[in-house]
């Protein structure tokens, strides 16, 4: 622990840098605490304060940031290889929701049977949703194969 530290008064003045018992006597006749505020700074800063007050300050300010965060989403959007042109921009604009909306989205397509054989088909369709979906996402990751699968994510590109 530090011998010095900068202390900072309860209306917010600099008091300097003092030495640590000193810190605390000040306080403890002002019937407030003495609270380290920034631990890492050259010499640590110390506030006078009332450490309940402070608390409570510190929890609001915590509540107050996660209200204003926004949950991203993973949508999950399926197809099937044997899909046709008017089903894929259906589920095309309703990806395109989701991206605007700043979700994640995960592609599925689902192979039956034999059609895994031919999973070049489905790899055209992801390279079609990558085209028409450029302006509002980002591919994460890259149609990759898994199981009877394949599967793709795209990001939002707004932040």
């Amino acid at each position: 622990m530090a011998s010095e530290v900068r202390v900072i008064g309860e209306d917010g003045e600099q008091l300097g840098v003092l030495p640590l018992k000193k810190a605390i006597e000040l306080a403890f006749e002002k019937g407030l605490d003495l609270v380290e505020i920034s631990p890492n700074a050259e010499p640590p800063v110390c506030r006078i304060i009332d450490f309940g007050k402070f608390r409570f300050e510190r929890e609001r300010k915590a509540k107050e940031a996660k209200k204003n965060q926004k949950q991203v989403e993973i949508k999950e959007i399926r197809f099937t290889a044997t899909i046709e042109e008017h089903d894929i921009e259906v589920k095309l604009k309703k990806a395109r929701e989701f991206l605007e909306d700043g979700d994640k989205v995960l592609f599925k397509l689902r192979f039956r049977g034999r059609e895994i054989v031919h999973s070049d088909v489905g790899v055209q369709l992801f390279e079609k949703i990558i085209q028409d979906l450029d302006d509002v996402g980002i591919v994460e990751k890259r149609p990759f194969i898994e199981g009877k699968f394949l599967t793709m994510m795209m990001i939002s590109k707004k932040k």
